[in-house]
C-alpha cells in the first residue's frame, strides 16, 4: 500500500538540523577538545582505576534499582488503596531532585550524624559514613528506584487482565503466576530499565563530586573534571570521553540483545486485577515493600525542609542572586529542548525506517556524552567570538538541553505518532502542512507532553552541577554552585536554606510547566 503524502517538508528539515546539531554537540565537541590538545593524551593508572570503578558502580546502581523496582511495582500493580495516585506521583520526584539537595538530604538520613546513626548509638554501634563508593551506590539507588519502579509498573499494566483471571480460574498460586506471567514480561521489561539507569550512572559526576572523590571512588566524568580543572590534559579528558561513549554504546546493545519481545497479545484494557489466594502474608509483604519504599524516598526531602527553615532567613544576597542566575538558564534550557525535540520528534515519525532510527539515535546519543566535554568542546569553538566569562550561563544552558533531549524525545515522539495516526489524514484532506498544521492540528494534542518536556528539562537544569562548576566565576554562580561553595565552608545553616530554596524552585519549575501542559489539553 502506498504511503500517504508527507507534508511536513519544513519540520522534517528542522528535525534534521537539530538532530545534526544534538550529534556535534555529543561528538563534535569531544574532537574540538581532541584536536585542541598538545600531544598525544596517556592514561595513567588512576584513569583506569576510574573506568573500574564508574563500571562497577553503574553495574551495581542499576542492578540494585531495577531488582528493588520488582516487589515495588508488583505492590502498586495489585493493590488499590487510599494514596496510591499521589505514591506513584511521588516516585517522579527525585529523578528531578537537584542532585546537591538530593545529597544532604541523605546525609541527614543516612550520614555520620543523621538520623540512621542516632538510632544506632544506643546499640553501641558507631556512626554510619556513606562517603565512598557505598555512599555513592546509595545515592544513586535513590534517585533511580523510583525511575525503574515506574518503568517496571508500565510492563506489569501492560499485562491484559484477562490473563491473571484465567491464572485464576486454573488454580495458579503465586509461583506459577510469576513463572508464567510475571517471568515474561520482566524479561522484556527489566534489560531496557537496567540500561536506563546504567547510563545515567554512567556519566555521574555531582554525585561523585560530593560523596565520593577520592582515589577509590572517582567516575570518568570525575576524571574528566580533573583532568580540566587541575592539570588542563585535553587530550586525556577525551579519551575518557570517547570511552564513556563507547561502554554506553556497549550496554546499548547488549540490553538489546538480551530484552524479548513480549507475547501476551492484546486485552480488553481492564485493570489489572491480582487474584487468587494471595494470603495475609503476600498483602503484609506488598504492604512492607510500599512502606521501605516510601521512608527511603520521603525521609530525605523531608530532612531538608526541616533543616532549611531554619536558615532561609538568613541567606546572604549571593544566593538570591544566584538563584536567578538559575532561573534564566533553566528557561533557556527548557526552551532549547523543546525547539530541539519537537522537530526531531515530527522527522522520526515522518521519515520511519532507518532515517528515523538514525534520528532518533543522534538525539538519544547525549545520554552517553560528557557534559564537561561538552561545554568545554564550545568553549574552545566559541573562544575567538566572545569573553569566555560571558559565555558560561549560555554554553550551560546549552548543554544542559542537550542532556535533556532523550527524556524530552521519550516524551513527544509517541504522541506525535499518536496524532498524527489519529488526525492526519483529515489533515492533509484540508491541506495543512507546515507552521498551519502544527498549530491547528498537533499542538492541541501535545500540551501534556509538552508541558511535560519543558517541566522536566527546567527542572533538571535549575539543579544541574556540572559545566558551570568548571568554568564559571564566584560572580556568575548558580544556585547549586553556590549551595556548593557554602557546604564546602561548612556554613550548614545557610547551604540548608540555599538546599530548600533550590528545591523549592526545581519542584515549582516542574510542577508549573506540567500543569499548564495538562490545562485544556485536547486527548
Amino acid at each position: 500500500m502506498a504511503r500517504r503524502a508527507q507534508p511536513l517538508g519544513a519540520a522534517t528539515g528542522l528535525g534534521l538540523g537539530a538532530a545534526a546539531l544534538a550529534l556535534a554537540l555529543g561528538l563534535g565537541t569531544i574532537a574540538a577538545v581532541a584536536l585542541r590538545a598538545e600531544g598525544p593524551a596517556r592514561l595513567g593508572a588512576a584513569d583506569l582505576a576510574a573506568v573500574r570503578f564508574t563500571l562497577l558502580q553503574a553495574l551495581a546502581s542499576a542492578a540494585l534499582s531495577t531488582l528493588l523496582a520488582v516487589p515495588v511495582a508488583r505492590a502498586l500493580a495489585r493493590r488499590r488503596f487510599p494514596g496510591r495516585g499521589v505514591l506513584i506521583t511521588l516516585l517522579g520526584a527525585p529523578f528531578i531532585l537537584p542532585v546537591i539537595v538530593a545529597v544532604m538530604g541523605l546525609l541527614a538520613v543516612f550520614g555520620r550524624s543523621g538520623l540512621l546513626s542516632a538510632a544506632l548509638a544506643p546499640l553501641g554501634l558507631g556512626p554510619v559514613d556513606i562517603y565512598g563508593p557505598g555512599g555513592v551506590v546509595l545515592a544513586h539507588v535513590f534517585f533511580n528506584l523510583p525511575l525503574a519502579t515506574r518503568l517496571v509498573l508500565q510492563g506489569w499494566l501492560a499485562i491484559p487482565a484477562e490473563r491473571f483471571r484465567l491464572a485464576a480460574a486454573l488454580g495458579f498460586g503465586p509461583a506459577e503466576r510469576f513463572a508464567h506471567i510475571e517471568r515474561p514480561m520482566l524479561r522484556e521489561v527489566l534489560p531496557g530499565a537496567f540500561l536506563v539507569v546504567f547510563l545515567i550512572c554512567l556519566t555521574s559526576f555531582a554525585v561523585a563530586l560530593t560523596l565520593g572523590g577520592g582515589p577509590r571512588a572517582t567516575t570518568v566524568e570525575l576524571a574528566i573534571y580533573q583532568a580540566f580543572r587541575f592539570d588542563f590534559d585535553l587530550g586525556r579528558a577525551a579519551w575518557l570521553a570517547l570511552i564513556q561513549v563507547g561502554l554506553s554504546v556497549i550496554a546499548a546493545l547488549s540490553a538489546f540483545a538480551i530484552a524479548v519481545p513480549g507475547a501476551f497479545g492484546p486485552g480488553l484494557g481492564r485493570p489489572v486485577a491480582q487474584l487468587g489466594t494471595d494470603g495475609r502474608w503476600l498483602r503484609l509483604q506488598d504492604a512492607a515493600w510500599l512502606t521501605l519504599a516510601t521512608l527511603f524516598l520521603i525521609l530525605p526531602l523531608a530532612m531538608v525542609a526541616l533543616r532549611g527553615l531554619p536558615g532561609l532567613a538568613g541567606l546572604p544576597p549571593s544566593v538570591y542572586a544566584a538563584a536567578l542566575r538559575s532561573l534564566a538558564v533553566a528557561l533557556g534550557s527548557a526552551a532549547l529542548t523543546l525547539a530541539l525535540a519537537l522537530p526531531m520528534a515530527i522527522a522520526i515519525d515522518r521519515l520511519k525506517g532507518l532515517r528515523g532510527r538514525a534520528v532518533q539515535a543522534a538525539g538519544t546519543l547525549t545520554i552517553a556524552a560528557s557534559p564537561l566535554v561538552m561545554g568545554t568542546g564550545l568553549f574552545i569553538l566559541l573562544f575567538p567570538l566572545a569573553d569566555p566569562r560571558l559565555l558560561a550561563l549560555p554554553v550551560t544552558a546549552t548543554v544542559n538541553a542537550a542532556m535533556s533531549l532523550p527524556f524530552a524525545l521519550r516524551a513527544l515522539m509517541p504522541a506525535v505518532a499518536e496524532a498524527e495516526r489519529s488526525h492526519g489524514r483529515l489533515a492533509d484532506s484540508l491541506g495543512m502542512t507546515g507552521g498551519a498544521r502544527l498549530r491547528l492540528m498537533l499542538m492541541p494534542r501535545l500540551r501534556r507532553p509538552v508541558g511535560f518536556t519543558l517541566g522536566l528539562s527546567a527542572a533538571l537544569s535549575m539543579g544541574d552541577l556540572g559545566v558551570i562548576a568548571l568554568f564559571s566565576d564566584p560572580g556568575h554562580a548558580t544556585l547549586p554552585l553556590q549551595l556548593y561553595g557554602l557546604m564546602a565552608a561548612y556554613r550548614m545553616e545557610s547551604a540548608a536554606g540555599a538546599a530548600l530554596l533550590l528545591l523549592v524552585l526545581s519542584l515549582g519549575l516542574f510542577w508549573i510547566f506540567d500543569r499548564g501542559g495538562r490545562t485544556h489539553a485536547e486527548p
